[in-house]
């Protein structure tokens, strides 16, 4: 059963993965119509003021699974009962400190948004802030019993709970947007989903799981264990905040919604652009652990480095060049007018984050070899001055100016230090890995002149050419890679399945 749950559990992920990017493909521009520029960048501001909160979590939830699997091993009962209880004490602490500095930020709310808004956007602001505010506290306690579930390894129930979340948003959403709720129907919508999860989880823990909970003793001891371990996680935490939540926040309050809402779009493409690389790396995440705990040797970690990392950038390169090819002319057809500036902050989002995403299985490497520390603290120096390049940046060129700070704090921190960390202090062969990369490149210009033709020879402008033009450049990319840039194994991970799926229907 334990199998099953497995792998029904990742099939619903990747399910749950599709379903977000289609909804997001398909609703966004419907929901950019019906709110308006200004509207939908008021929402994206206050969301991303509202994301900095989460940080009150101090990375406790990702310790969880440790200390539950440890008095589990153990067959200590009471010792599971005391971490759920400690847990779910701490996350109802940290969900009232939430709700306090939302009622903080409420009532100065001119301060929190600077001068970038308009009296009746600061209005509506207050009403999205309380809203979210709840959300994120809501969501705090839920994780305790979203934890339990997964240390139970209970998939199937889980990924349904996201499935069904994300299935039903949009046909929820809908008709109060076009019953004029605008953003605030949004997040009465985002806020039902939560509260209904949270009650489900709860009901399934209790009959189900039948969680049971310790508030006797509260041991401190186990307490600063639990900070010991989470500190690096909550680094990372701040840095990720930082680098893809203050762009919006800036622009909110220097220029206004209507800059925030042009990032936003650009934002929601690079979130759908790093989606896809995570959907391969986590299945070789335990092939990494078993290595290292083994003692592999660098040489073998660095194939396998380098195996993961061409089948993710054969992956993002089709996304990322059919984005540089067509982008401008999907993003004026998708997104309406006025969000042109969104395809040139795509670009600097995207091609720069290219790289650490086909070395994200670097991470796992850094952890299995508990060498991830140094990680953490260059990346949140470098983060913190992604917000003072930022600020002159914003000021000179709007919001591609918050786009080229996001740029250049990648660059410096994952393309430059993280690539020098791996090589001379992971010893992952970084120059090895990138002559394997290399020779997909020019398999990928080939196809990219092709797609320079289909520009020239097609008005792309016009959605009747721009969906047959972008099928034509996949189609020509595929055969490309496929005769030129990839190898056999390559060849046989994508054709195996093909062929079992054949002759089961034979």
């Amino acid at each position: 059963m334990k199998v099953n749950q497995l792998k029904t559990g990742v099939i619903l992920s990747y399910v749950t993965q599709a379903i977000h990017i289609l909804s997001g493909l398909i609703y966004t521009p419907i929901m950019l119509r019906l709110l308006g520029q200004s509207e939908y960048g008021l929402y994206q501001l206050v969301a991303s003021v509202v994301s900095y909160l989460s940080l009150l979590s101090l990375g406790f939830g990702a310790g969880y699974m440790r200390f539950y699997s440890r008095y589990k091993a153990e067959n200590d009962s009471k010792g599971v009962a005391k971490v759920n209880g400690m847990f779910l004490i701490i996350f109802s602490v940290i969900a009232g400190i939430c709700l306090l500095c939302g009622a903080v930020m409420i009532a100065n709310i001119r301060w929190v948004f600077g001068t970038g808004l308009l009296p009746e956007e600061m209005n509506k602001a207050r009403i999205l802030l309380a809203m979210m505010v709840f959300n994120m506290s809501v969501s705090f306690i839920n994780s305790v019993f979203t934890s339990n579930i997964t240390a139970h390894e209970k998939f199937i129930f889980q990924r349904m709970i996201e499935l069904l979340r994300a299935l039903f948003n949009p046909f929820l959403t809908l008709p109060l947007l076009i019953m004029g709720f605008g953003s605030v129907g949004v997040v009465v919508t985002a806020t039902f989903f939560t509260v209904a999860a949270f009650f489900a989880n709860i009901a399934f823990c209790v009959r189900k799981l039948h969680i049971q909970f310790s508030f006797r003793a509260f041991d401190f001891s186990l307490l600063k264990e639990m900070w010991a371990f989470t500190f690096f996680i909550f680094m990372n935490m701040i840095v990720d905040q930082i680098n893809w939540s203050v762009d919006k926040f800036l622009l909110g309050r220097m220029i206004g919604t209507t800059a925030v809402a042009v990032y936003g779009v650009a934002g929601q493409l690079n979130s759908m652009y790093q989606a896809m690389a995570s959907a391969v790396s986590g299945v070789f995440v335990p092939r990494v652990n078993i290595l290292t705990a083994q003692g592999g040797s660098n040489r073998t970690i660095t194939e396998l480095f380098a195996k993961v990392g061409r089948i993710q950038f054969i992956i993002l390169a089709l996304a990322l060049s059919g984005f540089i090819l067509f982008g401008n002319s999907f993003i004026r057809i998708w997104a309406g007018a006025g969000y042109d500036s969104s395809y040139q902050i795509g670009l600097l989002l995207m091609v720069p984050v290219t790289i650490p995403l086909i070395q994200n299985l670097g991470i796992e490497i850094q952890r299995a070899k508990n060498m991830h520390k140094a990680r953490s603290i260059v990346y949140l120096f470098i983060a913190i001055s992604n917000i003072f390049i930022s600020i002159p940046c914003i000021k000179r060129w709007g919001a591609n100016g918050a786009a080229i700070g996001t740029a250049i704090s990648l660059v410096a921190g994952n393309c430059i230090f993280m690539n020098w960390y791996y090589h001379y202090r992971i010893k992952v062969d970084i120059v090895y890995f990138w002559k394997e990369i290399f020779r997909i490149i020019p398999s990928v210009a080939a196809a990219m002149v092709f797609g320079v033709l289909l520009n020239t020879l097609l008005p792309t402008q016009r959605l009747v050419f721009l969906i047959p033009a972008m099928a034509a450049y996949a189609a020509v990319y595929c055969i490309m890679v496929w005769r030129f840039g990839m190898n056999d194994y390559e060849r046989q991970t994508i054709a195996a399945p093909i062929k079992r799926v054949l002759k089961t229907r034979k």
